[in-house]
C-alpha cells in the first residue's frame, strides 16, 4: 500500500502540484482512483470546473458502497452508531484485510480492530505520498513512469491473495475475460462496462453453483 501511494506522490509531482496538495488529496479522499481524477483535473487547470472533478471522483469511488454493505455485518456492531468512525477508512486495503482477518476476531473487538488498522493505513498512505513526491523529483521521466505502474501491480497482488477461494477466483477470472470488452468500447465507458459484464457473469455463475 505504501508503494502505491509513493506512485501517487510521483503523479502529483509530475502534474506540477504542491506536496501539501498531495497530502490533502490523500487524507481527504483516501481512494486512489478519486485522487487521480482530482490530480488530472487540477493539472489541467480545472478546465471542466471543480464540480465536474468532484463528481468524477465520487463516481470512481462508488465501489466503496458495496464494500461498506459487505463489511457491515462482519463488523458485527450491535450499536450501528459505533460504525460511523469506521466509514472514512473503508478503502481497498483496510477492507480486504478486515474481510480476511475479522472472522477470527472476537465480535466485540472487531470495530476497534478495523479502526486501528484503518487509521494506521491512512497515516502511512499520507506520508508515503509525501515520500513519493520528493523522491520523484530526483528521478528521471522513465523512472517516474515506472513508479506509476506500482498502483495496478498492488491491486493485482491484492487479488492474487484470494485465488485459493472459489468466489474471488471466479470473480477474478470473469473480470480478466471481460477485459476484452474494453478494447471495443469508447474509453469513457470501457472499464465500467467490462467490470459490469465480468461481475454480472461471476455473480450468475455463483448463483448457479449455489455459492453466495
Amino acid at each position: 500500500m505504501a508503494a502505491t501511494f509513493l506512485a501517487f506522490g510521483a503523479a502529483v509531482q509530475e502534474a506540477g502540484l504542491s506536496p501539501g496538495w498531495a497530502l490533502l488529496a490523500c487524507w481527504g479522499i483516501y481512494g486512489m482512483p478519486g485522487q487521480l481524477v482530482l490530480v488530472q483535473a487540477a493539472a489541467g487547470g480545472w478546465a471542466g470546473g471543480v464540480g465536474v472533478a468532484v463528481l468524477g471522483a465520487v463516481a470512481v469511488n462508488a465501489r466503496f458502497l458495496p464494500m461498506a454493505v459487505s463489511i457491515t455485518p462482519v463488523l458485527a456492531a450491535r450499536d450501528r452508531w459505533r460504525l460511523l468512525p469506521a466509514v472514512p477508512f473503508i478503502a481497498v486495503t483496510p477492507w480486504a484485510a478486515a474481510m480476511r482477518a475479522l472472522p477470527a476476531v472476537d465480535r466485540p473487538d472487531r470495530v476497534a480492530w478495523f479502526l486501528g488498522f484503518g487509521l494506521t493505513s491512512w497515516v502511512v498512505a499520507g506520508f508515503a505520498a509525501l515520500g513519493g513526491f520528493f523522491v520523484a523529483g530526483g528521478l528521471g521521466p522513465d523512472a517516474r513512469a515506472a513508479l506509476l505502474f506500482v498502483n495496478p501491480l498492488y491491486y493485482a497482488l491484492l487479488l492474487a491473495t484470494d485465488l485459493d477461494r472459489p468466489a474471488p477466483r471466479r470473480a477474478i477470472l470473469c473480470g480478466v475475460a471481460a477485459a476484452s470488452v474494453a478494447l471495443v468500447l469508447p474509453a469513457a465507458v470501457a472499464l465500467l462496462a467490462a467490470g459490469l459484464v465480468g461481475g454480472t457473469v461471476a455473480f450468475l455463475l455463483g448463483r448457479r453453483h449455489g455459492a453466495p
